[in-house]
């Protein structure tokens, strides 16, 4: 059963911009706080922006300022907007709750920061 759909992902060029979407199911979505992640080629999979069951935020230091993250409760939706993208940001994305659950993890969605 498919829980976390992550979609969004691209190719863009070092300076623009991505939405990223993740739609959840409302068991998981309505009881917990979400969390974008991302894993880049032979790295670990590292948190890059969470977000409380009430909205409150917080975010790796590599993308504050740059990456915003919000929640749609009527949606189950999780969002995390993108901006000023860096090569460095190439990697595949994906949400989970926060902390995370290693059953959630869904198929993820590539991001390439390329020129």
């Amino acid at each position: 059963q498919v829980q976390l759909v992550e979609s969004g992902g691209g190719l863009v060029q070092p300076g623009g911009s991505l939405r990223l979407s993740c739609a959840a199911s409302r068991s998981i979505f309505s009881q917990n706080a979400m969390g974008w992640y991302r894993q880049a080629p032979g790295k670990q999979r590292d948190l890059v922006a969470r977000i409380g069951v009430g909205g409150s935020t917080n975010y790796a230091d590599s993308v504050k300022g740059r990456f915003t993250i919000s929640r749609d409760n009527a949606r189950n939706t999780v969002y995390l907007q993108m901006n000023s993208l860096k090569a460095e940001d190439t990697a595949v994305y994906y949400c989970n709750t926060f902390p995370r659950m290693p059953w959630y993890w869904g198929q993820g969605t590539q991001v390439t920061v390329s020129s």
